[in-house]
């Protein structure tokens, strides 16, 4: 019995050592909550409201000035991008090539011009996406980037 309990313990220790070898986790940089809440401060129960009067509702229409804009793409190099916009210029779609610096660095993406939105449905967007490796679509705003227009 004690022979067993000095073989899981020397196994324990290299298995210990072992893990140790691995690459350590790199620390997770927290944001504080108070950048995400923004203007609302507080926060209440639906209990605590008045059931008299109708609850605050946030306007459903966009802010005046500010677009959203269909981008795809996000690759970390320009040559990655020409195939996607040769194709997306085969399917009548213009777009521009745009340079988005964000966390992870410099990312290219394809803004599609808005007319040529109408001609990317969600199923063409996922067949582009099935067909060029890594390609993503989201929407972003157009306000903070610097365009031509």
């Amino acid at each position: 019995m004690r022979w067993l309990f000095l073989l899981l313990l020397v196994l324990n220790v290299f298995y210990a050592g072992w893990h140790q070898q691995e690459a350590p986790q790199q620390p997770v940089e927290i944001r504080a909550l108070s950048l995400y809440k923004g203007n609302q401060q507080d926060i209440r129960l639906l209990s605590e409201t008045d059931r008299g009067a109708p609850a605050p509702t946030q306007a459903l229409a966009p802010v005046p000035g500010a677009r959203d804009c269909l981008y795809v793409g996000g690759y970390p190099q320009l040559e990655a991008l020409l195939p996607l916009e040769q194709r997306l210029a085969q399917m009548g779609v213009k777009a521009q090539a745009q340079v988005i610096n964000g966390d992870q660095g410099a990312v290219h993406w394809l803004r599609i011009d808005a007319k040529s939105q109408r001609l990317l449905d969600e199923s063409a967007l996922s067949g582009l996406s099935r067909e060029f490796n890594n390609s993503k679509h989201q929407i972003m705003p157009c306000e903070g980037i610097a365009t031509a227009e």
